[in-house]
């Protein structure tokens, strides 16, 4: 499997794992981060696509190292999972930090 495929599933997997078993901070059950994954991904199309479009894109992969498939045209579909996992990661620590502060305030 190609290495920047494996990297992503890699994440992924982190990600979740890391939310379901250990955090628990009901992220995914939150229409908020729906919504602004939603709008980070409106973004991510916008800004992956004029680095990686055109006759001389700014960012060039090397389709052995994912799986060749491009989606908008120019856009691996590999950062689509690097941005989720980008983002859902910086969320959970958000969260998990605010909790943490929170529960130090009451007992201060």
């Amino acid at each position: 499997m190609p290495e920047y495929t494996v990297s992503v599933v890699l994440g992924l997997v982190v990600v979740v794992v890391l939310e379901l078993a250990w955090l628990r901070t009901g992220l995914f059950r939150s229409v908020r981060y729906w919504v602004s994954m939603a709008i980070v991904l409106g973004f991510q199309v916008l800004v992956d696509g004029l680095l990686t479009r055109g006759s001389r894109p700014v960012v060039a992969y090397d389709d052995s190292q994912n799986l060749g498939i491009r989606c908008p045209p120019g856009i691996p579909i590999e950062d689509f999972g690097f941005g989720f996992v980008l983002c859902t990661a910086v969320l959970l620590g958000w969260v998990r930090w605010q909790r943490r502060d929170a529960r130090l305030s009451a007992e201060s």
